[in-house]
Order: structure tokens, then sequence, then C-alpha cells
């Protein structure tokens, strides 16, 4: 994936996540996380691998959101989220 790809998949998940945190249901702090990183779409300046280990960790934030329990599909796509925010920290 280019990084401008990976740009705008990334802009189009923080949407998603206005989304979610605007609903009630749903706590706030599940995205903290991501907001530490300190890396949004609009960081173009920022490497492609801050940008994808980004997009896994907001990934895993948007999935814990949707997910009933860690055995719904949701669920088992927000642990491999994980899985890959992990090994992209690692290449950072």
């Amino acid at each position: 994936m280019h990084k401008e790809e990976l740009l705008e998949l990334h802009e189009q998940m923080v949407a998603i996540m206005e989304y979610f945190r605007s609903r009630e249901n749903v706590d706030s702090g599940l995205f903290e996380p991501y907001e530490q990183l300190s890396v949004d779409p609009s960081h173009v300046h920022k490497s492609k691998s801050e940008h994808k280990h980004a997009v896994f960790v907001l990934g895993n934030a948007l999935a814990s959101a949707m997910s009933e329990d860690e055995f719904s599909d949701a669920g088992r796509i927000g642990k491999r989220m994980a899985e890959l925010a992990e090994d992209a920290e690692e290449k950072l």
C-alpha cells in the first residue's frame, strides 16, 4: 500500500472513530492508546511506518468498540489488529 492510500485509510478510520465517540454506549477511553500516539492523518510528515502502526492501533480500538466479546468476529479482528500493531511498533 502506498503512503497516500494509507493516509486515506487512516482518515476514514478516524471518521469512524468520531462516529463511535458520539455514541453514548461506547467507552471514550477506548481510543486513548491511539490518541497517545499523536499521529493523525494530517501529519503527512510522519513516516509510513508510524501511520501503519496508528492504523492498527485504531483498528484494534474500533474492533473493540464493535465487539460483543473476544470470540465475536469483531473481537477476533481486534485481537489480530493488536498483534499487527505490536509488529508495526517493533519496526518503528
